[in-house]
């Protein structure tokens, strides 16, 4: 199939593009600077709407996950950039798919868990309503953005993303430095939930979507067991032998990183992936110990 990927060079597009091409796979990189030459990279803008026409010649699949990384402290300027990166994103890239005369087939665009908000030890499925605050905001404008494709007759997957785990980067390289010196431990209370995926169970979970012509709508892609901020401490401490005993107060946690503390670091949400689980998928790295020792070889 000719592919069609945007974020190509974050965290998750990094992994997903070599995976996919070892699939036998076409990929085309939609960027923002100039292409390479001689390279599958086509350029837009989307904040200005615009996109050569060209990258979307013969598409069969859209793979949306370009957006403003969402880490760091959130100052007005910040938080414009992370909502109009991904609403605007995505809106640009679906008005452009509804004027195709020949559309390609799905569209997998990404989303987050974040579009449950701060819910506790609630059980949350695809079916939950959305949350309250900022993120919950942003999800449910991004994946609104996406009912033009999924109109046009495009089978449209929202992936909800949870926390994905890998030593390149995100949440868990971020943490890896404090904890390999013994100076980690749980935040807050340690009692909220996070829900959570290695690198290599998301990248074969968007191949599934891909094929799974059921699939469509939002898909929340987490493993099936979540865990507490606790647990995770504890097991990252026990994986990499080190102890876990300096937690970061709440108090401590607002004042280093302001509102997204407690968004990200203090809000709980305990997701359940029951679609993926309903069509079939299987996962790699259930369990958090066997997904860390995978990623951290230890």
């Amino acid at each position: 199939m000719r592919i069609l990927v945007t974020g190509s060079t974050g965290l998750i597009g990094s992994a997903l593009v070599p995976f996919l091409t070892s699939q036998g796979h076409e990929i085309i990189r939609l960027v923002r600077s100039k292409p390479k030459p001689g390279s599958n990279e086509f350029q837009w803008d989307p904040l200005a709407g615009v996109i050569d026409p060209a990258a979307l010649t013969g598409i069969d699949v859209v793979i949306h996950l370009a957006g403003e990384n969402i880490a760091g402290r959130w100052t007005a300027e910040k938080k414009a950039r992370i909502r109009d990166s991904r609403v605007k994103g995505t809106q640009t890239l679906c008005k452009t798919l509804i004027q195709m005369t020949q559309p390609p087939r799905v569209g997998v665009f990404a989303s987050a868990v974040g579009y449950y908000g701060n819910r506790g030890d609630e059980i949350l499925r695809e079916e939950s309503p959305p949350g309250s605050g900022f993120l919950a905001e942003v999800c449910r404008e991004w994946e609104a953005a996406t009912e033009p494709a999924a109109q046009k007759g495009i089978r449209v997957v929202r992936l909800r993303i949870g926390i994905v785990l890998s030593p390149a980067g995100g949440a868990l390289a971020a943490m890896l430095p404090a904890f390999k010196i013994g100076a980690g431990g749980p935040i807050g209370g340690g009692k909220q939930y996070v829900s959570w995926i290695t690198l290599d169970d998301l990248t074969m979970v968007i191949d599934h979507v891909i094929k799974t012509e059921t699939l469509q709508g939002p898909v929340n892609a987490v493993t099936p067991n979540p865990v507490t901020n606790a647990e995770f401490t504890k097991t990252l401490g026990k994986v990499l032998g080190r102890p876990t005993a300096l937690p970061m107060p709440a108090f401590a946690a607002r004042l280093a990183f302001g509102e997204m503390a407690n968004e990200l670091l203090l809000a709980s949400t305990r997701v359940e992936p029951a679609r993926l689980l309903a069509s079939g998928y299987t996962f790699r790295y259930p369990h958090l110990e066997g997904a860390l020792r995978h990623l951290l070889g230890n």
